[in-house]
Formats: C-alpha cells, structure tokens, sequence
C-alpha cells in the first residue's frame, strides 16, 4: 500500500507567552520570557515559586459558566486551542466527520480536581464529592471534548507517555492519516499542573530551578548556570491533513510531516540513558522514517529542559546521529521562554517548527550566557537567525525513557 502524504494546515495554541499562534510566534522571535511568580496559590513554603502560566485568559469567555465548573482547565485549554486550529485550516468537519479524528496526549491530567476531591473526601465525606470527578481529572477527556466540540468522530484516543506524550499523539497521528485510516486529524497536547500539588511534586524530585529572584532568567537549556526545569502551562493543537485532501479543498500549507520515531531507554524512571542512547535511536528512527539523511536537517528544535542532564545527553545523542553535521545545526529550545509544558511541551515546539520552516526563521535559545563547555554545539542564543529551512526535527523525552522525534518538511 502506498503511503499518504501528511501535511500540517491549521494551528492552535495558549501557552505563556501567547494565546494564540501568531501571538506565540511572535513572542518567541522577540525572545520574550513568560516565566514569573506563581499567584494562583500560596507558594510560601514551596522551594520553586516560579512557572509559566496562561494569562490574560477569561475562561467564561469561551464556556458557559456551567462548564467552567465541571471541566478541568487542561481540558478547557484544549478545547480553546483545537478551535483555533480548526478555524485555521477552514476544515469543515460536519462534511466528513468519520473521516477526522482526535489524537491528544496528556501528561498528567486534571490534578486540581484530584486535589480539591481529597479535600472534599476528608473533611466532607465521601457523598460529597462531585459526579463529574473521574470525567474532569482522566488524561483521556481532551481527546473526548475536542472530539464533542467539533462533531470529530474518527479515531480518538490519548498518549500518556510523561513529557513525550504530544509527540507520540501526533506520531500516531500522522500515521493514522498516512494508512489511510482517516483524512484529517486533530492532535498534539493539552497540560494545567501548576497546582500545589503539581508544583510540591517536582519540588521533591528536585527537577526545578530554584531561581526564584529572576524568573525570566531560570530556564536557561544548555547554560553552564542550568539548574533545573521551569512549569509551565498550556495546549498545542495542529490539524494533520491527507496531502490531496488538503490540496483538493485550497487548504494552506504549513509544512509536511515526514517522519516519526519511538524508542525505550529501559534504563531509570527519571534520568536519561547515558550518552543519550535512547534519544539517539528515535532520532535515528524518525530519519529513516523519512527517507533522509542525516545531513539533511537544517533545525533541531531541542527537548533542551535546562536540566543538567537532559540537556548534557541530549548534546551527546546529537552529535552520535549527525557526526560532523551537527556543528553546522541550528538547535534551540524555546522553553527557554516558555518553560516545560510537559505533556504538552512537543505540540506547542511542533507549532514553533511549522512555522520556522514556513519562515526561514531558527527562534532562539534565550539565557544562554554562559554555554556549558560539553554543550557545544550552536543553540542559536539569544536572537532569531534566518536560514532556508528545508528539514526540521522536533525532540521529546519524557520520564521513564520514553522518547518521540518528529521530522517535517517544507512544503
């Protein structure tokens, strides 16, 4: 059977620094920081007190008050996000509605309604707690709602794979559409853990920083001063489209997905696979998914967390797949301004790369002041740079060695 072409023809995204496509765009070629001080909670005796929130967001705006207060916010964000993808790509999907479906990964779910059902158990008792607890705090019910929202009724389903789970969502996408198995699918991810619980838990793995005086300087991937990840918050979602149904209906054409690949460190339940093994297999992976070479990346957007290690390995996977190509990458990781929006992080960096191709613009790495002497290679610091994009390659690694690597293509 021969293969489908898939192409990206809407985009949608909220995230810190935007609450729409354009607006995150924008703000990532001005190099614009979206971290500062939690407020939505008490984060006195928190030792991370920073993350990259949503912000000038009416949630009544866009729900019903009513639903407001039976759905979780990462399911909201989801739902705002699918809309504006949708109407991006002018897909009418009361047309075809069997033929288009769901793909959303969620990292970690509704946990303030987790949070606020023990509260409720303990000091109310079990008969107090809400009928729509299990509904609002499943990982799954972005794909749901998306899917009741906009009349989708092809294949839905949700990838739970920690801080890869976008990736490998629009993995599948992507492969759904190219067997065949629909012509259009809405996909990427949907993330709201900047709760006290969410916070109090990577506090205790020590994951953050804890730069808390400059918050807009502590996510700094690939600097010698990295001292850990920064939260953040949001959704990604793009429109995967059939190449010919795209063409036969004057769709715009962002860029082309080309390949996707997914390995297992089988190694620890946090820290990557040493010389970044794993990651280097799904990069390996995802370039012969696409039939290329190595060499003909132009761009990495990076899993680049600001972490000691991630970012160290990562550097390491790069340079074991591309030998003496790598020094001539462009590589950046944009959650250096948006900070690490987990189950989320590989749509909206999917966004970010969709529009780089379709602009010849690399964004930039920001607080990159001091380059870790092992993190050499060109991280593309503090400003923009144009180049011809023709290939561009987006990384996702997440906790228990899960790793995801899509590959796109100028159309």
């Amino acid at each position: 059977m021969v293969k489908k072409r898939v192409v990206i023809t809407g985009v949608g995204t909220l995230n810190p620094i935007g609450n729409s496509a354009n607006e995150y765009w924008g703000n990532l070629k001005a190099g614009k920081s979206g971290i500062s001080k939690i407020t939505n909670f008490d984060i006195t005796d928190y030792t991370t007190k920073i993350a990259g929130t949503v912000s000038n967001l009416d949630l009544n705006d866009h729900f019903v008050k009513k639903e407001v207060r039976r759905t979780s916010k990462f399911v909201m964000y989801a739902v705002i996000a699918a809309r504006e993808a949708i109407k991006d790509s002018a897909l009418d999907i009361s047309k075809e509605a069997e033929q288009i479906g769901v793909e959303v990964g969620v990292g970690m779910g509704g946990i303030e309604i987790i949070e606020k059902a023990l509260k409720d158990l303990v000091e109310k008792g079990p008969s107090r707690l809400s009928p729509f607890t299990v509904p609002m705090m499943i990982a799954d019910m972005a794909s749901g709602r998306i899917a009741i929202d906009s009349g989708a009724k092809g294949p839905n389903s949700c990838s739970v794979t920690a801080c890869a789970s976008s990736a490998h969502s629009m993995g599948n996408a992507f492969k759904i559409i190219q067997n065949g198995e629909a012509v259009a699918m809405l996909t990427g991810g949907a993330e709201a853990v900047v709760t006290p619980l969410g916070v109090a838990s990577f506090c205790a793995a020590k994951s953050l920083s804890t730069n808390n005086d400059y918050p807009q300087k502590a996510s700094r991937p690939f600097d010698k001063g990295r001292d850990g990840f920064v939260m953040g918050e949001g959704s990604g979602i793009l429109v995967f489209e059939e190449l010919e149904h795209a063409l036969s209906r004057g769709a715009k054409i962002y860029a082309e997905v080309v390949g996707f690949g997914s390995s297992g460190d089988a190694y620890h339940i946090t820290a990557p696979a040493p010389e970044g093994e794993g990651a280097a297999r799904a990069m390996k992976m995802a370039l012969n998914s696409a039939s290329i070479e190595p060499e003909a990346i132009d761009y990495i957007n990076a899993h680049g967390t600001s972490t000691v290690l991630n970012d160290l390995n990562e550097t390491k996977a790069i340079k074991s797949v591309f030998g003496e190509h790598a020094a001539k990458l462009s590589i950046s990781s944009t959650k250096s301004m948006t900070g690490h929006l987990l189950g989320s992080a590989g749509a909206i960096e999917m966004i970010a790369c969709s529009y780089a191709v379709k602009y010849s613009t690399v964004p930039p790495t920001i607080n990159l002041e001091e380059p870790d002497p092992e993190c050499d290679l060109d991280y593309t610091p503090d400003k923009p740079v144009s180049r011809d994009l023709t290939y561009v390659m987006s990384n996702s690694f997440g906790f228990g060695g899960h790793n995801a690597v899509l590959v796109i293509k100028k159309y």
